[in-house]
């Protein structure tokens, strides 16, 4: 157009539009944006594929990454093209001319928007619809392997006669299917519908009818796919019912059918599943009736019949069939479901004994002997003596040990001895300056074992250290003792390279060292130099000098996370603990295969069952499986990390689980047999806790064996609270070397107390033998308290500690000044058909930061003593003398003996009338009948002792030589040891 305006001449301006330079810039910027997101997402995968190739397990990030593209290609392909080929064909169904109305005259306008755009819509909605179900897709890829490598339980479901292996593998696989089939159902229902509209083939406002016979046939077909999908669903929800939960009111969390799904829910859903089949044939038959009033009817009649069948009818049952006699309706249930819980969580085989509570010897001097050789004691508490540790043997203030240490067990002599035992690891907050190179370059580990006598305190209360010093010495022998990886080792360290890093220090000054072990990713190479770089948010690692040839990086530290890495699909133990096994330092981490799919077999949430009153207070022992419940458990794998070269082995322990094996198939070539185990490593191997903790959780409800009791409720038990802090959480089970009733040597044990539900005193004492390598390893043992008569449980002892007149004023001096007393662990002993409870007492303070063992409580059979060592509070406890709370024994009380002078002799009888009158009181548990008794008795023998006297000034006149007559009773003629000599309420006469 030709310039009409008086404006200046020359060039003319285009307003708006940016010059090319502009525009190249712009384009440079866009690719690099681009480019820059690509390497982000690069450098994760390529920093997870050369971790996963430095531990030697690369196979599982192959199998994983390949399993997940898989399953998005499939199932975002299958989902894309049910959409777009159902849009696809309501536009190809469309009518030719459109009605002549205002609702087709405005869509008018948006079929013309769209016109020029259709391909790419139809493009963007099918990529939208097949990322979504591909990315969902493949975040099933454990159920998909599971599903594809599945091995038999070779046990049945006793409703179905299915084996298990169906409702743990391949039921959680057909209901993805079904439900993916309903996803692309609906969607693909919902855009025919859209596109029909849009197009003409159905009308809202329009006149004539709703919609064209395409549309009608199109959508029908939709409707019945949908329908039959529905039909599939009511047939698996059959074999659904036997891994339902449901809440039962007689047992709380409740898997399995009971009366009601078995005789209601059951045909129910088989009723509803042939009506699904016959509405879904009526919908297809509109292709050739092209009438929507037949599948219409048919749909209405199976929402009905859902409701009446499905809903009404059940409910029906519960309330005339069942309420009235639950008991013996759901009793063959509770059968079932007490079987194949016991089952599932490894319990069946666990013997329930009968216990007295009470000693069944009253022979102190055979007790005294039998309490050492019952337990070997430990009074040293992993879970208080970490500061000890730290205060004693940190040496240097960056390293530092955990919270709470580990008991396990070493040999010297020939002689097994229970072992407290902490890594000094690496603390960066320690470190005299806090920078990039000192806390990646220079701080990289820590250094040496420290091993403690589990059941000795030298005379300060301090430990009896058998690893000790920096570098350590002791025990243990020679290994490598620098630690690169532990359990508090979060950060990323780069080692090997020119920068040299602290070793430890000593007497003659800094001792560095150089990293020799083949671990980590090697940063040579600039790519990956500059992967870790973005990976990490750390450009330094890009350009950094300290960074050269042999520079190695080393991450995931800690043995929990190198092992969930390596295998995603085990569950691990919270409590990974360190062993010095030949010459190097292993972790040693339980890992478990859980499922939810065992039918019958009640759920429990690993979270939660596991909590205790030491998780409350350290989040790295919670236990979280992948499913948020399971009703299935083995502890089927014992791995390894070792603490230099952070190498990962992963050992079959279960070699009969299912699946385990199926998890093999899976990934063949991670897991080594179980006969690849070395002695050295299995002489440290040992039941783990929150396995253990799992199982005394069900057997609360679970240790009865007959359904009556088991709806009663009557035998339930629980948890109780640890006694020893105010957390209000349950006890942890105990560590400890000990002889179970019957049994003729010690056993390294786990050990734990059961209370009735909503009380104090003690209903049983539970154990598992925890050492690995023995016939008797994992072997359940319930010591079951008679119900007739009160037991103290761990609250009444600690209770009766805390109460005790005498204990109580020196507890109270020991918290004199800033000093603070700390309670150890409780443990409890079973000894001759009682029990014996031992707790160390620690002070902290006076000017000290660190407890120290300065006294123990024991308590048995009612008797308490508060010592300065285990021995004293025995000798006090099982001694004729010094218990505040001790009845006497019937082998301590004797008849007092004959007498030639009446009046003496009707005293003495008097004595022997009274001191029956108190057994007889002693054994009916009567105290206030048996203190008057001993009231008498002593009286009594008070009257015989002043008969004797006159008797003896009457017939000799106080000669000396009547002293050296009858030994045993002495000059008075009283007995050398009366009934009440270990009365606190009475007086002991002389027996001079």
């Amino acid at each position: 157009m030709p310039d009409r305006g008086g404006g200046p001449t020359g060039p003319r301006m285009r307003v708006g539009r940016p010059s090319r330079r502009v525009r190249t810039l712009l384009m440079t910027l866009g690719v690099l944006a681009v480019l820059a997101m690509a390497f982000v997402m690069f450098a994760g995968f390529w920093t997870d594929w050369l971790w996963y190739r430095s531990v030697q397990y690369s196979s599982v990030f192959t199998t994983t990454l390949w399993t997940k593209i898989g399953l998005f290609f499939v199932f975002g392909l299958l989902m894309a093209v049910a959409v777009g080929v159902n849009i696809w064909l309501a536009h190809r169904l469309r009518p030719p001319l459109s009605a002549m109305s205002m609702e087709q005259q405005s869509l008018d306008r948006y079929r013309m928007g769209v016109a020029p755009y259709k391909k790419w819509i139809l493009l963007g909605i099918t990529s939208l619809v097949g990322l979504i179900a591909g990315a969902s897709a493949a975040g099933q890829w454990r159920t998909w392997l599971m599903w594809v490598n599945g091995v038999p339980f070779h046990q049945k479901d006793p409703q179905f006669h299915l084996d298990v292996s169906f409702y743990a593998f391949d039921l959680p696989w057909y209901r993805f299917m079904l439900g993916f089939g309903f996803a692309a159902a609906i969607l693909s229902l919902i855009a025919a519908a859209l596109t029909h509209y849009l197009y003409g083939g159905l009308r809202v406002t329009s006149p004539g009818a709703r919609a064209t016979a395409a549309a009608t046939g199109h959508l029908s077909v939709l409707l019945g796919i949908f329908v039959a999908l529905k039909a599939v669903a009511y047939w698996l929800d059959r074999y659904g019912l036997a891994v339902k939960s449901s809440d039962f009111k007689a047992t709380g969390n409740w898997t399995g059918l009971r009366y009601v799904d078995a005789n209601a829910y059951l045909p129910a859903k088989t009723i509803l599943f042939c009506i699904a089949v016959i509405c879904a044939l009526l919908f297809f038959a509109t292709l050739w009736r092209r009438t929507w009033q037949l599948p219409v009817i048919g749909f209405g009649l199976m929402v009905l019949s859902a409701i009446l069948i499905g809903g009404l009818y059940p409910a029906i049952v519960q309330k005339f069939q069942v309420q009235p006699n639950e008991q013996a309706k759901e009793a063959p249930y509770v059968e079932k479901n007490l079987k194949a819980t016991r089952d599932a969580y490894g319990i069946t085989g666990t013997e329930v004994t009968e216990y007295a509570g009470a000693s069944t010897t009253k022979d102190k001097a055979k007790l005294r002997d039998d309490a050492d050789g019952a337990a070997s004691i430990r009074l040293l508490d992993p879970n208080v003596v970490s500061p000890t540790f730290q205060q004693l043997q940190q040496v240097r203030n960056y390293y530092a040990f955990p919270s709470n240490l580990d008991v396990d067990r070493y040999s010297k002599d020939g002689k097994d001895q229970d072992t407290v035992i902490g890594l000094r690891e690496l603390n960066l907050q320690g470190i005299p300056k806090s920078n990039w190179i000192n806390n990646h370059f220079r701080y990289t580990h820590g250094f040496g074992v420290v091993a403690a006598k589990g059941t000795n305190a030298d005379a300060e209360g301090r430990p009896e250290f058998t690893e000790y010093d920096l570098p350590s010495k002791g025990d243990l022998g020679d290994y490598q003792q620098r630690i690169y990886y532990g359990e508090k080792t979060s950060q990323y360290s780069i080692v090997g390279g020119p920068q040299k890093e602290i070793d430890y220090s000593d007497d003659t000054g800094e001792k560095t060292t150089s990293y020799k072990g083949k671990s980590g990713v090697n940063l040579e190479n600039p790519v990956n130099r500059a992967a870790y770089a973005v990976a990490f948010s750390e450009p330094q690692i890009l350009y950094s000098g300290a960074i050269g040839d042999g520079s190695r990086i080393l991450y995931n530290r800690t043995p929990k996370e190198r092992v969930e890495a390596v295998a995603p699909w085990l569950t691990i133990d919270g409590d990974a603990y360190p062993a010095v096994v030949g010459d190097k330092i292993e972790w040693i981490v339980d890992a478990y295969t859980t499922t939810n799919g065992y039918p019958y077999a009640s759920r429990t949430t690993l979270g939660d069952t596991t909590a205790d009153s030491l998780t409350a207070a350290n989040n790295q022992r919670a236990v979280v499986a992948q499913q948020n419940q399971v009703n299935y458990i083995r502890n089927s794998v014992k791995a390894t990390v070792d603490a230099y070269t952070g190498k990962v082995t992963l050992y079959e322990w279960d070699t009969k689980d299912p699946v385990l094996k199926t998890w093999k198939k899976a990934f063949p070539g991670t897991v080594e047999p179980k006969s690849e185990i070395p002695q050295a490593l299995m002489d440290h191997l040992r039941y783990p806790q929150d396995l253990f903790k799992v199982q005394r959780e069900l057997l609360t409800r679970y240790h009865v064996k007959d359904a009556e009791t088991f709806l009663s409720g009557s035998e339930v038990w629980q948890v109780p609270d640890d006694p020893t802090n105010k957390s209000g959480n349950a006890v942890p089970p105990y560590y400890l070397s000990m002889k179970m009733p019957g049994e003729q040597s010690q056993a390294f044990s786990l050990t734990t107390t059961l209370t009735p539900n909503g009380r104090d005193n003690l209903s049983a004492f539970m154990s598992v033998n925890a050492e690995a390598g023995t016939s008797g390893y994992g072997k359940i043992n319930i010591l079951k308290l008679p119900t007739g008569r009160t037991v103290d449980g761990p609250k009444r002892v600690q209770s009766q500690f805390n109460s005790e007149p005498s204990i109580a004023e020196s507890i109270r001096l020991l918290r004199g000044g800033d000093s603070e007393v700390e309670y150890g662990n409780l443990l409890t002993v079973p000894l001759d058909g009682g029990l014996l409870y031992v707790e160390p007492v620690y002070v902290r303070g006076g000017g000290l930061k660190y407890p120290l063992l300065r006294k123990v409580l024991v308590t048995y059979g009612g008797a308490t003593a508060f010592e300065d060592t285990l021995e004293q509070a025995l000798d006090k406890v099982f001694g004729a003398e010094g218990s505040t709370a001790e009845p006497p024994d019937e082998d301590e009380t004797k008849p007092p003996p004959a007498s030639s002078d009446p009046t003496v002799q009707e005293a003495l009888d008097d004595a022997q009338k009274a001191f029956d009158q108190g057994q007889e009181a002693l054994k009916k548990g009567d105290w206030e009948a048996y203190g008057t008794a001993q009231k008498d008795l002593e009286d009594a023998l008070e009257r015989a002792e002043d008969a004797q006297a006159a008797a003896d000034k009457g017939a000799g006149g106080g000669d000396k030589s009547g002293d050296s007559g009858d030994k045993g009773s002495g000059a008075s003629g009283k007995p050398s040891s009366s009934p009440s000599s270990t009365s606190s309420s009475s007086k002991s006469p002389d027996s001079s």
